[in-house]
């Protein structure tokens, strides 16, 4: 997993280091909680908003959160 992540970080031209147990631990929250495809999606969201200038935890905290109430009818909009 790390010479991945090293990988496309060089691809990308990224210095930051993910931390991977954070953003995992979300995706699996919303893959279990969801949807399994919501997984990469949330993530996706997750980066886009920590890239706008979000704070990682705190915005993988309010993803958990939302994960946790969600109910099965909510997916009636998906």
């Amino acid at each position: 997993m790390d010479e991945w992540i090293n990988a496309v970080k060089i691809e990308l031209n990224i210095e930051e280091s993910p931390d991977v147990n954070l953003i995992l631990d979300v995706a699996r929250e919303a893959a279990h909680n969801v949807r399994r495809p919501a997984a990469p999606i949330t993530t996706y969201l997750l980066g886009y908003a920590v890239a706008k200038g979000a704070n990682l935890s705190d915005a993988t905290a309010k993803i958990e959160a939302l994960a946790k109430a969600w109910k099965p009818e909510d997916l009636s909009n998906s």
